[in-house]
């Protein structure tokens, strides 16, 4: 089959740049598969980052077109004119959030003028984090010209048949991240971060509001002074920094949080999940993270809410904790109780079990499957 892919993918960083080179290795075992991808992927004053570049010489580069300018529509008709005149079997867009509407909805409409071409979108979101007026309206456009979706977790698929009760769709769990290169020791991992405490907890990734940072410095000043513990806060902050590092002063935990406030490139992950003993998702709402993965990829047992998707792959009381979202007192108390308890010996070894789940060959399998039917 020859199939593109349309998304945020290299020289782009983050996350869903790294799903994308992950698939696009998969599926270019056995289809022709090319990856096309921003030249412009955001307006500099709608991004809250300080570069949308990887920074780096250990990303694993995959061979992309830089074509897409996001907010330009005469590219859109260009871009998807000329996948028209190539016409793959399948286009497949990873969507986020309806900014991109506009821009994928004009190039599929415009692709599947050839009469060969279908359209499938990966849906991360059908309804953003972070809902905004015309939200629905925007995603419409690009999701009545696709023929098939995946989602990724129960509420994103609830979301769509809102929208869509007869849409061609397959549930796949969000494979593992296996991109970011082989675990060290914790003791090789704290030095490198020097992490002096005996335990050490990870929030990780950018950090916007809705993650629930907060939440999870209020629970850790209630055991602050019941077990020896460091909070490493890594990643880029997309909200207002400054009310967080004076939420940490207010709470007087200075000498239990550790915040790494850069965009942490990709071939120093390994150390921040190695150095770990566990990851808190604190979130106030989700639908999948891809953090979920990282940590599975290392073998990490997980602390989080009970929100979103998060449930669907966080097994509470054998690869991790599920608590109620908002609630510091019990986030506390899951926190000891997985320290108290000694419990990660038995929760990486339940994580290892379960990994074949989350292979990129069973996502891939799982997609082409809807695709045949």
């Amino acid at each position: 089959m020859k199939i593109t892919i349309l998304s945020t993918a290299y020289p782009l960083r983050g996350g869903i740049a790294h799903f994308v080179g992950l698939l696009y290795n998969e599926l270019s075992r056995n289809h022709d598969t090319n990856v096309i991808t921003f030249k412009r992927q955001y307006p500099s004053f709608l991004f809250p980052g300080k570069t949308q570049l990887e920074s780096n010489d250990s990303v694993e580069e995959i061979p992309s077109s830089v074509e897409v300018d996001s907010i330009n529509p005469l590219n859109w008709i260009s871009v998807g004119n000329r996948i028209k005149r190539d016409e793959p079997d399948l286009l497949i867009f990873k969507y986020w959030m309806p900014f991109f509407g506009p821009a994928f909805g004009t190039i599929s409409k415009l692709v599947k003028k050839n009469g060969k071409t279908k359209i499938l979108v990966i849906c991360d979101n059908v309804i953003p984090h972070e809902k905004k007026p015309g939200d629905k309206l925007l995603t419409k456009y690009l999701f009545n010209s696709v023929n098939y979706f995946i989602t990724m977790s129960k509420s994103v698929q609830s979301d769509l048949f809102l929208l869509y009760p007869n849409a061609k769709e397959k549930l796949l769990f969000h494979p593992i991240y296996s991109n970011f290169g082989e675990p060290v020791s914790k003791e090789i991992a704290r030095e490198k971060l020097n992490l002096k405490s005996e335990k050490i907890l990870l929030f990780f990734g950018f950090i916007r509001d809705y993650k629930g940072l907060d939440v999870l410095l209020h629970a850790i000043k209630l055991i602050k002074d019941e077990i020896d513990f460091t909070l490493v806060v890594a990643g880029e902050f997309y909200s207002n920094e400054e009310k967080y590092i004076s939420l940490i002063q207010k709470l007087e935990l200075e000498d239990r949080v550790k915040v790494f406030s850069d965009f942490i490139p990709t071939n120093e992950v390994k150390y921040y999940f190695s150095a770990c003993d566990v990851v808190v998702l604190p979130y106030k709402s989700a639908t999948q993270s891809g953090i979920v993965q990282i940590a599975n990829n290392f073998d990490k047992p997980m602390i989080s809410t009970n929100v979103g998707g998060l449930p669907e792959v966080i097994d509470s009381g054998k690869t991790g904790y599920l608590v109620e979202k908002e609630n510091p007192k019990e986030l506390s108390e899951a926190i000891l109780k997985y320290y108290n308890e000694n419990k990660e010996p038995e929760f990486v070894n339940n994580i290892k079990n379960n990994a074949a789940k989350y292979s990129w060959s069973e996502f891939v399998k799982g997609m082409m499957e809807l695709v045949n039917e």
